[in-house]
C-alpha cells in the first residue's frame, strides 16, 4: 500500500538550537528529526514547500533521502505548528519497515447522511475522530470509512463497531470508546423571574391602618374641635 510512498529530500543539520532552527525556517526549510530502529537520531531539514504539500494531502508514510542516500521508510509521528496553528515548524519521523508491526492513530471518516440528523435539534457529537490500531506499515490505511446512514437519535458508534480494513489489524483504542453519537440539543428557556420582595410589596396592598383621606381628616379635626369647645352659657354644669 505504501511501497510508492512520496520521497522527501533532506539534509543533515550540522548546527542545532533554536537560533539555527529559526534560520532554517527563514530559508524555507522545516527542521525535523528522524529516529528509531536502534539508530542514532538524525536532525535534518526538509524543503518546506514540498513537505507541506504532502502533509496537507494527509500523507503520513514517506521515504526519506538524507544527503542523497538510499531512501528509507519513515512514519510521521508528530508535527508542530506555529502559535497561529497554520505553518509547520518542526516534524518528528520514525524509521519503519514495511512488515514490522507499529501502533498508530488512524482517522475515522464518516460517510452517508445519518437519518437521525433529520430530527429537529439533532446534532452528531464526535468524542473520538481517530482510533489507535496495531498493524504493519504495508497495511496501514490513510483513513477508515464508516457509513452512518442508519444512525438515529440516541444511537452511538463505538470503536469496536468500526470495521478494520485488514484482518491482521488490531484495535488498541478501548472498544467502548464512542466515535460518534446523535443527541437532541434543546434550547434553554429563560424562566420568568419571580417578583422580588419589593416588587411584590408594591403590587400587593400593605396590611395595616387604612389611609386617611383628606375628607376624613377634616371630619376628624372638626369633631375634635367641637369636643374642645367650652359649654354654652347656662348650660354649664352646676357646681
Amino acid at each position: 500500500m505504501h511501497e510508492d510512498a512520496p520521497i522527501l529530500e533532506a539534509n543533515r543539520r550540522a548546527k542545532l538550537g533554536s537560533r539555527y532552527a529559526k534560520r532554517a525556517r527563514a530559508e524555507g526549510r522545516i527542521p525535523a528529526v528522524v529516529y528509531g530502529h536502534k539508530q542514532d537520531a538524525v536532525p535534518v531539514a526538509l524543503d518546506s514547500r514540498a513537505a507541506v504539500r504532502h502533509f496537507n494531502k494527509g500523507e503520513r508514510v514517506f521515504r526519506i533521502a538524507i544527503d542523497g542516500s538510499t531512501p528509507a521508510y519513515i512514519l510521521l509521528k508528530d508535527l508542530q505548528f506555529d502559535h497561529l496553528g497554520t505553518h509547520p515548524v518542526h516534524a518528528d519521523f520514525m524509521r519503519v519497515d514495511l512488515h514490522e508491526r507499529i501502533t498508530v492513530n488512524v482517522s475515522v471518516h464518516l460517510v452517508g447522511e445519518a437519518k437521525g440528523l433529520g430530527t429537529a435539534g439533532a446534532v452528531m457529537i464526535r468524542p473520538y475522530t481517530e482510533i489507535e490500531v496495531e498493524c504493519t506499515l504495508a497495511t496501514l490505511p490513510e483513513f477508515i470509512e464508516v457509513n452512518v446512514a442508519d444512525m438515529d437519535v440516541g444511537s452511538s458508534l463505538t470503536a469496536k463497531q468500526v470495521a478494520l480494513p485488514d484482518a491482521s489489524m488490531k484495535l488498541k483504542t478501548s472498544p467502548d470508546a464512542v466515535v460518534a453519537h446523535i443527541v437532541i440539543v434543546q434550547e434553554e428557556k429563560v424562566a420568568e423571574a419571580a417578583p422580588t420582595d419589593a416588587a411584590a410589596a408594591a403590587a400587593t396592598p400593605a396590611a395595616g391602618p387604612a389611609v386617611i383621606t383628606e375628607e376624613k381628616k377634616k371630619e376628624r379635626d372638626a369633631a375634635k374641635a367641637d369636643a374642645d369647645k367650652p359649654a354654652a352659657k347656662g348650660g354649664a354644669p352646676k357646681k
